[in-house]
């Protein structure tokens, strides 16, 4: 089987993995990076950007990631398409391994991102990226003057909910069970004047055509029948999403939440290999976010490759 070799290699290529590769791609490092499948990722399936700092709002995110991957291809960067089953990251020479072959690097960054739960309702799928959303700290302006609907009753929808009253003219939140009483965000949501609580209230279905979603099929407690609503959005918050870390073993450290463990550098507690991205669990899931961990994570790479005891800026002078 073929063995690669290369300075840096990046397994993902999401903002995360193609913003690393750039930098390190620049800073003349030879440079890999391992995709699994660039269709599949939370950028890859949002319907449109309006919060990327410079991109035209009518851009997919399937089109700004591509457009991340080609300007790190321009830079000489090596993208892939493997799947990673296993990594050593014991020696100097961090080993990956792939069914199309072995890569080694002296520099390993873990950019896999975090994995979407697998659906729960009837049409939650088919809609996904037109009026699903898992997002509405990214999506909520694009239903300004909209109704919509929250579903589901952990602290994720409830701050996500909020997000969305800003912007729609109805938020429906649908729990399966009350929340607690004592629970003052939960409470202060309920009593948002354009806020419609739907209790103990089953989602069956969520409908729609191909223009996305048009409403969604309920059934209240203790109700013979269900009951439908119009609603533009449905915006599910059931069990989250776990970082993808199956292929690394107890390599590196992780959170209690799943997350890995970096420093301010993005380093993780193995040396030579940082985590970038969604793969560590932040609050804040957003493709900005994630670029701006892959150039932290390069410059630190730089310096960790070429013995350097500074940052080297990366930017051309006039």
């Amino acid at each position: 089987m073929e063995t690669i070799e290369a300075d840096v290699v990046i397994v993902g290529g999401g903002p995360a993995g193609c913003s690393c590769a750039l930098y390190t791609s620049r800073a003349e490092l030879k440079t890999v990076i391992l995709d699994k499948n660039p269709d599949v990722g939370a950028l890859a399936i949002t319907h449109q950007i309006a919060n990327y700092p410079g991109v035209p709002t009518d851009m997919s995110g399937e089109a700004l990631l591509k457009l991340m991957r080609d300007q790190s291809i321009q830079y000489g960067t090596d993208y892939r398409r493997a799947q990673v089953f296993g990594v050593d990251v014991s020696g100097d020479w961090k080993m990956v391994y792939t069914p199309e072959g072995t890569f080694k690097a002296r520099a390993l960054v873990l950019a896999t991102g975090a994995m979407g739960r697998p659906a729960s309702f009837k049409g939650e799928a088919d809609f996904l990226g037109r009026g699903v959303s898992y997002c509405a700290t990214c999506d909520a302006a694009f239903y300004k003057g909209s109704e919509v609907a929250v579903v589901g009753v952990n602290k994720e929808a409830v701050e996500e909910a909020q997000v969305l009253t800003k912007f729609a003219s109805t938020v429906h939140w649908i729990t399966s069970n009350d929340p607690k009483a004592d629970d003052a965000h939960s409470q202060d949501l309920i009593n948002q004047p354009n806020v419609k609580h739907w209790s103990r209230t089953r989602l069956l279905e969520i409908k729609g055509n191909e223009g996305g979603v048009t409403g969604v099929d309920l059934k209240p407690r203790g109700e013979e029948n269900g009951r439908s609503l119009p609603v533009e959005g449905v915006f599910v918050y059931m069990t989250g999403s776990k970082p993808i870390t199956d292929f690394l073993g107890e390599q590196v450290a992780f959170k209690e939440d799943g997350g890995v463990v970096v420093d301010d550098f993005m380093s993780t507690t193995s040396e030579g290999v940082w985590a970038i991205g969604d793969i560590r669990n932040t609050p804040f899931k957003q493709a900005v976010v994630a670029a701006s961990d892959g150039c932290i994570a390069a410059m630190a790479i730089d310096r960790y490759i070429n013995s350097r005891k500074s940052i080297r800026v990366d930017w051309v002078h006039s």
